[in-house]
């Protein structure tokens, strides 16, 4: 998930991501690790064996400062789910890691992961996949119980709302058949917290540096804590969580010792520099072939499949006549024709938009005779314009603004109920404090991209396999964008170690009920290896 800017009512902007910390602030996180405490049994409501860690967490930390409002102690419980033709038996962990400074040893802070983990593997030859999702500012929740975890939240694209019932069912979808799986939520998303007084450490967690330098020792530390150092290794991204996992994987490789076998980026923004900037034609030129997905309906690979024309055109003749510029008559009468063909936008709007059609205009033009706006996230998706006749609107995205409100409440009943792990605290599933906080340094959101770490870590490890995983309708994130940058990868011995998949649906492509199969599908077969 990628959080804005600005709020989305107010300027109708891209969602922030971020860029390096710079300056003054240097803090480095302790390696000692940190053990789990010893667990006093109990009962779920369901009848499972619960292990909630109420005996020694205090002496975790005994050699440190103590903490102020720390984290509960580590949850454990058993469950059973019934899937079609299989059951699946696991064990949840609700917990945090503790991260505090190396030299002081001072809380600085705790960092909540939910742990799911199948019960009789073998912990040496058992894959576990670590979820980060996105923003910067977004929690976990939307991977775990959008897709990849045991317990999903039913949505589909007539029943998005803020009052739809937070009640999960059994997700046949679950990657844990395949993989364990560990959710983390950054500082200041879901119940992870800074502990440290002051801006310093905010500054830093809230930076692309400090981030992954957070994200890394808590993997880490996870692993070791666990016992799970031998175990394959992978992470899944969601968004900016896809930017996050190639400078994540780099990180661990070179300054945690943990090796990563394969990374899932799901709607991730490898460059920024491809997605910034009015008079920068590619901006155009990557979301052309999306938005002309939306107008004719398309989904999925056949949907991908039918944009072939558009491709070739967007990365061809429409590139060169934007580079033309707006002083060629004829160049802009071409594009004016083309574009509002693949759009189905009005031609005068699209001539006067010199055949630059931004995200809010196509947002809010395309179904404005039906005082509708489309969502940014999959432009299939309306609602109601509450100012269907202002010459702006003031709305929330029909996607994103509809469905988080219930994603909150099914995670912190989750957490606090199913799996016996209660945090008095509200349950932050898109933090935008966080967002507009981020540290973008000297060079500026425009500067930053993740596609020379996946280089690098993919020509330093030949087994690093990624799998980068769009929706063919999403305009936050397109598809194009990412499939012109894979382009600019080496092949690196065998190129099928990059794959690019297209899917039906938008930036939550796992909305989509068949999309979210061959996700899963497409997963498996990346970490199991066929």
């Amino acid at each position: 998930m990628l959080l804005r800017s600005k709020p989305l009512r107010h300027h109708l902007q891209i969602w922030t991501l971020a860029a390096a910390i710079l300056g003054s602030v240097a803090i480095s996180l302790a390696g000692a690790e940190e053990p789990p405490a010893p667990a006093a049994p109990s009962k779920t409501d369901s009848g499972a064996e619960q292990n909630t860690a109420q005996q020694g967490h205090a002496a975790e930390h005994a050699q440190a400062p103590a903490a102020q409002n720390p984290l509960p102690a580590p949850a454990t419980t058993s469950h059973t789910i019934e899937l079609p033709g299989r059951k699946l038996r696991f064990k949840a962990i609700a917990s945090a890691i503790r991260l505090s400074n190396a030299e002081s040893l001072a809380p600085m802070a705790d960092i909540a992961t939910v742990a799911l983990l199948l019960e009789g593997a073998d912990p040496a030859k058992r894959p576990v996949t670590f979820a980060i999702n996105g923003g910067p500012g977004a929690a976990s929740a939307w991977l775990d119980l959008g897709s990849l975890g045991p317990w999903r939240l039913p949505f589909d694209r007539t029943s998005l709302a803020p009052s739809a019932p937070p009640v999960t069912v059994d997700n046949a979808d679950t990657w844990l058949d395949f993989t364990d799986l560990v959710f983390i939520d950054p500082p200041g998303t879901g119940y992870s917290r800074i502990l440290a007084k002051g801006d310093e450490a905010r500054r830093h967690f809230y930076s692309v540096k400090g981030d992954i330098e957070a994200l890394a020792v808590t993997i880490r530390k996870w692993l070791t804590a666990n016992k799970r150092l031998v175990s394959p290794k992978f992470i899944v991204g969601e968004s900016y969580g896809g930017f996050r996992a190639p400078k994540l994987a780099r990180r661990l490789q070179d300054e945690e010792g943990i090796g990563v076998e394969g990374l899932v980026l799901i709607s991730p923004v490898l460059d920024f520099g491809w997605f910034e900037g009015t008079n920068n034609p590619l901006t155009f030129v990557t979301r052309l072939p999306s938005q002309a997905a939306a107008a004719k309906g398309l989904a999925g690979q056949d949907g991908r499949a039918a944009l072939g024309e558009v491709e070739a055109y967007a990365a061809g003749p429409y590139l060169t006549d934007l580079l033309r510029g707006e002083r060629d008559p004829q160049a802009l009468s071409r594009i004016t024709e083309k574009v509002a063909g693949y759009t189905g936008l009005d031609p005068a709007l699209v001539h006067k938009l010199g055949g630059r059609v931004d995200m809010a205009t196509f947002a809010r033009e395309r179904e404005r005779a039906g005082a509708k706006i489309t969502s940014f996230y999959d432009a299939r998706v309306s609602g109601f314009d509450p100012f269907p006749h202002g010459a702006s609107s003031d709305y929330s995205d029909p996607i994103l603004d509809a469905i988080k409100t219930p994603l909150a409440s099914a995670m912190a009943d989750l957490t606090g109920n199913r799996l016996g792990w209660p945090v008095d605290a509200r349950y932050e599933i898109l933090n935008e404090d966080v967002n507009h906080a981020w540290d973008w340094g000297n060079n500026g959101r425009g500067q930053a991209e993740a596609l020379s770490d996946l280089k690098r870590a993919m020509a330093l490890d030949p087994s690093l396999r990624v799998l980068v995983a769009h929706g063919v309708t999403d305009q936050v994130t397109p598809y194009f964008a990412s499939k012109l940058l894979i382009d600019q990868v080496p092949p690196m011995g065998n190129p099928d170690r990059l794959r690019l998949k297209v899917y039906g649906g938008g930036h939550m492509l796992y909305l989509d009920e068949k999309s979210r199969a061959e996700l899963r599908e497409d997963a498996r077969k990346l970490i199991v290896g066929k």
